[in-house]
């Protein structure tokens, strides 16, 4: 039976590592997790409460396709809370985790063939999902200098259907302030181009708040996710917030291909909403990790890295100790017994010679995955 092109997309490097973390530990080893953006903790109490009364007083059918009103009116909300947004719950649309998300917005905006710019080092599944959908990604190869966040001046040659931006971005941890999201959104109007943001680790912030595409416009597409802040991975829940006038063109899209995002997660989603307090503490663990990394990773030789501003990663260049990060990456997980992800899965130009940091797990982990990488880096000389 033969293969469409359109499947012919690349495997998610992270989770082949995952996969040869998970056989090293079947074989008895301990392996100390940097290479996953998943946080160690699990849902809110709160969340898994509430499901376990749902699943004790309703037969959690399908909701309608746009998600529960209850639980956009309180997404709405939060945009009011966190950036003052005054946001129509009518425009957010609740999706099968954030990648629901990305499949409904690609699909709705563009065509086939059409030229889509996104950031590079940037979070590989963008690329592979609009190559599935028969649509042409276009790497804009980001400079250090714009601290690994695409400029103006970057794509303004490229012809393009629209530009997707994360802030704050994975791998890097890098974020856009105001006139930076300000500048990027104007200039793919002034072209014609459509822009989504992807916002999914709002809320893992550091030194100062990130910025919603939403405080700019409302002619953007603004994607976001119960996984990272809300540390809910698994239950694969997001939303969306679009314009009011793509709201029946994406409800149209979802009743077809998702019916709707899990009605369970999404009784799971509404109570988290209410436990910011015990998500402020998981944030918490993640400065502490964050200010480990920051001073262990150069002490063990890894020097050229930029301080993240959010999420839990830190990207660094590894130009002087390899030309191969993939195989640099088994090498550590092999004589050091921690899982790192080879820059590859990032950025296909560059990512031979970069390595992403994950710092989400524990601090106990934290601190013996350091020990490890500084033991390592030692005896290799």
């Amino acid at each position: 039976m033969r293969n469409s092109t359109r499947s012919n997309v690349d495997p998610f490097i992270v989770m082949d590592v995952m996969e040869a973390a998970r056989q090293a530990e079947e074989a008895g080893r301990e392996i100390i997790h940097m290479e996953v953006g998943q946080p160690a903790t699990g849902a809110p109490v709160a969340a898994r409460n509430a499901v376990a009364r749902a699943l004790e007083q309703d037969s959690l059918g399908y909701t309608v396709a746009l998600g529960l009103p209850a639980l956009r009116k309180c997404i709405a909300q939060l945009y009011g809370d966190w950036y003052n947004v005054d946001l129509n719950p009518d425009r957010v649309v609740v999706t099968p985790g954030s990648s629901g998300a990305f499949i409904l917005a690609f699909t709705a905006l563009f065509d086939t063939g059409d030229r889509v710019g996104i950031g590079a080092p940037g979070y590989p599944s963008y690329r592979q999902i609009l190559s599935a959908l028969a649509l042409t990604p276009v790497d804009i190869q980001t400079a250090p200098e714009n601290r690994l966040q695409p400029v103006p001046s970057d794509f303004a040659n490229l012809d393009l259907a629209g530009l997707m931006v994360a802030s704050p971005a994975n791998p890097t941890g890098t974020m856009l302030d105001l006139p930076a999201m300000r500048g990027l959104i104007e200039a793919t109007q002034a072209s014609g181009a459509s822009f989504i943001s992807d916002e999914i680790y709002h809320g893992i912030e550091y030194e100062a708040k990130a910025v919603t595409a939403l405080q700019v416009t409302n002619d953007a597409y603004v994607i976001n996710s119960f996984s990272k802040f809300f540390s809910m991975t698994g239950w694969r829940v997001g939303w969306m917030v679009v314009p009011e006038d793509h709201v029946r063109v994406i409800e149209r899209i979802a009743q077809n291909m998702f019916i709707c995002a899990p009605h369970t997660s999404q009784v799971a989603a509404l109570a988290a909403l209410e436990c910011e307090d015990e998500m402020r503490d998981n944030l918490a663990v993640y400065a502490r990790n964050r200010k480990l990394m920051l001073e262990g990773l150069p002490q063990a030789g890894f020097t050229k890295i930029a301080p993240p501003d959010g999420a839990f990663y830190v990207y660094a260049d590894v130009s002087e100790l390899t030309q191969d990060s993939r195989a640099f990456a088994r090498e550590i997980l092999d004589q050091a017994g921690v899982a790192v992800t080879p820059g590859l899965d990032f950025d296909p130009v560059r990512g031979a010679t970069t390595l992403r940091f994950s710092y989400a797990r524990s601090t106990a982990d934290i601190r013996e995955g350091l020990a490890r990488l500084k033991t390592f880096m030692a005896a290799r000389g």
